[in-house]
């Protein structure tokens, strides 16, 4: 199976998703395929040997709509295209071909002198595009690389965003003294004689008649689209306003022809005016939608931002800068105090603290030395560095941060459903209400204006863009508000079961500890402390247990001198020995000491009390006497217990999964206070734990950080994967948490619950929009003694649900994490 994305044109409300969902899952090997109106792309699954991206592009034509392949990133990486200035013959051609192909790594490039293009494939191994630059330019040509970028792409937005505007000022320009002809004269307002519609009638009609055409031109994409959709049997939003106002501008064409003939009572039901307003009104609210939309994917653009645009490499000894879409695995970069890193790689000169906020969260700077991992688009506070590249381009942790926010923000939730389903009915329904709401006034005596203002006002109310859009824009915000915060969240669905969560299990390395042993407790008997830690770190120094390290660091931070060990010798499992100042020490657990025969009565109560706080005690024994004890244990981390008491709070159950004895276990779990302790449990038995959780009927949240928790949080109803992890775990989660704070996880679920009780509020209003709009523009309202809806405020209504929906959205960019 194949997975693809296509860029949609021509939508305009959810009827248009569903028309276009409906047409590419008829394709014979199809097997996915779902619309996300905000985003306007369709991502679609498919078998490669019986549908073709030709195929689903013919099939979206079709449907009235167009579609565009988006390439995949790899292919840009080895083909792209360049814009030739400077050509003006067919020697010219040949000219700029032999340049490039001289050029060691290209393996094809050919120019095409009508469009002034040269396409070329190379291997980006051995060349960059500035190197083919260069080669051009050598030849007596400028060349420029035609490549279009997340800036491009916010152009032709804002290009489209400021036609829009333009259509409303023109439509605007022609309404207005549109209305004040044809209405005027309601308000009192006298109008010049020329144009009265007592004293000439015919040239008070032509006048409307000639105001109105300018805004029906304006408006003509509703009537392109409207039509070409309606004619392909997929109706959407379009062909309601296109209708509607179609019906109106015939209508007052018919009316001029009636009072050409003399039926001058035609004057004041030409309807110009109602066509124009509403072509106008519905214009202001696609330019209002179309710039809060542009708002609800902010997070997308921050997150583009962040990368500099430019880096700063060492080759043959010298500094080069070159745009970072050049930079290759392998490089040697240089970042100065005040920059942004470029790309991800590993330090190999210098040291400095790093600003890693914009990715982790994390305000406090990261210290960096010879060895330490770096991450793009972080700010180096203090010092020069000198780093390898090992990610670029796509590979970078931006990179896939932000493709992960756009593959959740593309997705649907399974609470989009209901509304899909609606809107791929809506239009014809609302359709067939109009006819059958205008015939029936008709026929109890109301006459053909009547009969045409309630056809046109249900028309143009029944918008589904508020449908369309309540689900997407309320994911996008809520998705990209979690990027900001560090919590990446996959998609849709993860988002939507995550505020069902009743139990969250916690692994206990690395998640709620701090996954590195750490001394605790130096308990001596008759021995000063500093010098029993002193002779222990010295000895441990030549040993490679993490428990040895430990002290080893403890006796760092303490500042304290080594000294020199003679006769070193690790006992397998057990310990080492070693000779100091003459003297014969002996370090290790309880099996060594039993095997040495060194009492442990006089600390033996000290020692039991450790083991029960979880702890491991390490014996040391100077000439065959205990002198001491030195406890280490893995430390918990800071946030944990606030963030299992934040849980509690919201009525989440706590269970902690481990490997680890009982007895650690839970001194563990009476120290944070988690509910249930799940201890002893075999690496592959972890996902078996969470699957008898949920057959309790409850719905299960797996927190881990290794590659032994890949298969539980794969199992899990949602795995949280703590950033600071292996890619195994992170690739098996739904929700990725960029720094170790397990405070991360509240804010996930609270996210969650904000982000549905959002899109609940967002789907009730355009369901209750439509609800109570259809029946009032259908004049039940003016049957029980009300008014008669007039068209021009059943588009004022209409344009304000879809802008209404997309502010509710936006909304969510007030949430605030817990603390």
């Amino acid at each position: 199976m194949k997975e693809e994305i296509f860029k949609i044109e021509g939508m305009t409300c959810a009827a248009c998703v569903r028309a276009v969902e409906r047409a590419t899952k008829k394709l014979q090997g199809v097997e996915e395929s779902f619309v996300n109106l905000a985003t306007e792309k369709l991502n679609i699954k498919f078998n490669e040997e019986e549908v073709t991206t030709e195929d689903i592009i013919a099939a979206v034509d079709k449907a009235g709509y167009k579609a565009i392949h988006e390439e995949k990133e790899e292919q840009l990486i080895t083909s792209k295209i360049f814009k030739i200035e400077g050509m003006t013959c067919a020697a010219c051609v040949r000219a700029v071909e032999r340049a490039v192909n001289k050029v060691e790594g290209v393996n094809s490039g050919s120019v095409n002198l009508a469009t002034e293009k040269l396409t070329i494939e190379y291997d980006s191994s051995k060349v960059r595009s500035m190197n083919i630059v260069a080669a051009v330019e050598k030849a007596g040509y400028k060349a420029k690389e035609e490549e279009e970028t997340q800036e491009e792409t916010e152009d032709v937005k804002l290009k489209e965003s400021k036609a829009l505007w333009k259509r409303f000022i023109v439509s605007a320009i022609f309404t207005v003294p549109l209305l004040i002809i044809a209405m005027g004269h309601m308000l009192g307002f006298m109008l010049p004689g020329i144009i009265d519609a007592e004293m000439n009638p015919m040239t008070f009609a032509l006048v409307q008649l000639t105001l109105v055409i300018p805004v029906v031109v304006a408006g003509k994409k509703f009537y392109k689209v409207g039509f070409k959709s309606l004619f392909s049997g997929n109706p959407n939003m379009d062909s309601l306003i296109a209708i509607g106002s179609g019906a109106a501008i015939l209508y007052g064409l018919f009316a001029i022809y009636q009072i050409s003939i003399g039926n001058h009572e035609y004057t004041m039901d030409l309807y110009f005016e109602s066509a124009a307003t509403i072509l106008t009104l519905i214009t202001l609210g696609k330019f209002l939608e179309s710039k809060t939309k542009g708002r609800t994917s902010e997070a997308i653009k921050k997150l583009m931002g962040l990368a500099p645009k430019t880096a700063t490499i060492i080759k043959d000894g010298k500094e080069l800068i070159i745009p970072i879409k050049e930079v290759i695995v392998g490089d040697i970069i240089l970042v100065k105090p005040g920059e942004k890193l470029p790309v991800d790689g590993e330090v190999i000169e210098g040291n400095t603290s790093i600003d890693e906020s914009m990715l982790t969260g994390e305000s406090i700077p990261v210290e960096k030395v010879i060895g330490s991992k770096v991450i793009g688009a972080s700010i180096n506070k203090n010092g020069s560095i000198k780093y390898k590249a090992t990610r670029v381009g796509k590979d970078t942790a931006l990179a896939q941060i932000v493709k992960l926010v756009e593959e959740a923000q593309g997705s649907k939730a399974p609470i989009a459903k209901l509304a899909d389903i609606i809107s791929g009915y809506f239009v014809p329904v609302v359709m067939t209400l109009a006819v059958l709401s205008a015939g029936t006034w008709f026929l109890f005596g109301k006459g053909t204006i009547f009969s045409l203002s309630i056809f046109i006002s249900v028309l143009v109310i029944a918008c589904p863009c508020a449908l369309g859009l309540a689900t997407p824009t309320a994911i996008m915000v809520g998705t990209g508000k979690g990027a900001e915060n560090g919590v990446l969240i996959k998609g849709g669905e993860a988002l939507e079961t995550t505020h069902k969560i009743e139990t969250i299990v916690f692994d206990k390395t690395g998640t709620i500890t701090e996954g590195k042993p750490k001394v605790t407790d130096i308990i001596t008997k008759n021995y000063d402390e500093r010098q029993l830690l002193l002779y222990a770190a010295s000895a441990e120094k030549a040993s490679e247990h993490p428990l040895g390290e430990a002290i080893v660091e403890k006796a760092k931070e303490e500042k304290l001198e080594f000294v020199k060990v003679d006769n070193f010798k690790a006992i397998s499992g057990k310990g080492i020995e070693a000779v100091i100042e003459g003297k014969k020490y002996y370090l290790g657990n309880l099996k060594l000491m039993v095997e040495q025969e060194i009492s442990l009565e006089d600390l033996k109560e000290a020692s039991d009390n450790l083991s029960k706080e979880g702890k491991t005690p390490m014996y040391i024994a100077e000439n065959g006497l205990l002198v001491g004890i030195i406890a280490v244990a893995d430390t918990i981390k800071a946030s944990s217990k606030k963030a299992i008491e934040t849980l509690h709070s919201m009525g989440i159950q706590v269970a902690m999964l481990t490997g680890d004895n009982k007895n650690t276990a839970e001194a563990i779990a009476r120290e944070v206070g988690i509910d249930k302790v799940i201890a002893e449990v075999l690496p592959e038995n972890k996902a078996e734990e969470v699957c008898k959780l949920q057959n309790e009927g409850k719905k299960v949240a797996m927190v881990g950080d290794g590659i032994n928790d890949a298969p539980a949080l794969a199992k899990a109803d949602i795995g949280i994967a703590i950033g600071s992890g292996t890619d195994v775990a992170i690739e098996s989660a739904d929700i990725v948490l960029m720094r170790s704070d397990l405070m991360d996880v509240p804010t996930a679920i609270q996210l969650s619950k904000k982000t549905i009780k959002n899109i609940k509020q967002n789907l009730f209003w355009a369901f209750g929009y439509n609800v109570l709009g259809i029946p009032v523009a259908m004049g039940v309202w003016y049957a029980l003694g009300g008014k008669l809806l007039n068209p021009m405020i059943a588009a004022l209504a209409m344009s304000f649900s879809s802008v209404s929906v997309l502010l509710n959205a936006l909304r969510l960019k007030g949430f605030k994490p817990v603390k």
